[in-house]
């Protein structure tokens, strides 16, 4: 048993957090990202997830940017 410890977060609560940050209803997320209201109206109120395609629409939109999580040299 490995007693690394991984850096995990969770993506979908960070958007959340992000959209209600900016003081953003379901309605303009939806429009400025592309996505159907009704999912972005289940996603905020934590229904459901995203998936990474429309995840990364929404991140563009709030300004955050995806990116690989970082791995220690030599770890598979």
């Amino acid at each position: 048993m490995s007693t690394k410890r991984t850096h995990r977060t969770d993506l979908a609560a960070d958007i959340r957090r992000e959209i209600k940050r900016q003081g953003l209803s379901a309605y303009r997320v939806a429009m400025d990202s592309g996505i159907d209201r009704s999912v972005a109206v289940r996603f905020i109120n934590g229904e459901r997830g995203l998936t990474l395609s429309t995840a990364s629409r929404v991140c563009e939109m709030l300004g955050l940017k995806l990116r690989p999580a970082r791995t220690p040299t030599g770890a598979r």
